[in-house]
């Protein structure tokens, strides 16, 4: 695999570099989007109890802030339990858009490599083949040294190419996995300003 990359020239170091971060990043965020540390399943029970216990205090909404994202959202809503029903959804959206955000953290990144990866690829193999047909004179040349130095210069847009199909993979699923946690959030603060305004049991 040495040889590979020594062969294919400088360009691929891009490539590696790349690679590096794209997984570091899969990796982070296959940790961080898990469904029990976003959405705790019992959280909205247990906020729908403490707010019929009157027990809202600044401390207990500290606390379900730094939860969960679920959590920081249902948090907005407890802490304006007394206002009016459309100040309360306002501060639920407001926490709700942050929460989004901070969950669409580093997908730019990965879609960002996922794009430009065969491209960097295709340039690796255009620099080697400049190289190639610079450093040789084409007639007389034997076309199997000059089929070995294609294909090696193609390593490249192989390697850019293997980078960019599973980074786009886990962008497509980490981007759809965050709609649903949105979803999810969303459905479940509306039932909590419904139950605070008591229009659902």
């Amino acid at each position: 695999m040495f040889v590979i990359i020594q062969a294919a020239g400088w360009p691929i170091w891009l490539l590696l570099c790349a690679s590096v971060i794209a997984t570091t990043l899969i990796i982070e965020r296959l940790v961080y989007l898990r469904r029990q540390r976003i959405l705790p399943p019992q959280l909205l029970q247990e906020v729908i109890r403490v707010y019929h216990n009157g027990r809202a205090d600044g401390e207990v909404i500290a606390n379900l802030e730094k939860n969960s994202p679920l959590g920081r959202v249902l948090a907005a809503g407890l802490r304006n339990v007394d206002a009016p029903r459309d100040i309360m959804r306002e501060a639920i959206e407001e926490a709700g858009s942050a929460t989004a955000h901070e969950l669409e953290r580093f997908l730019t990144t990965l879609g960002t490599i996922a794009s430009l990866a065969p491209l960097m690829g295709l340039f690796g193999t255009v620099v080697g083949m400049i190289e190639i047909f610079g450093a040789t004179n084409v007639v007389g040349t034997d076309p199997a040294q000059l089929g070995h130095g294609i294909s090696v210069a193609l390593y490249n847009t192989a390697f850019g190419i293997g980078i960019a199909m599973p980074a786009l993979i886990f962008y497509r699923h980490f981007r759809a996995t965050i709609n649903s946690f949105i979803v999810d959030m969303e459905q479940q603060a509306i039932k909590f300003v419904d139950i605070v305004h008591g229009t659902r049991n």
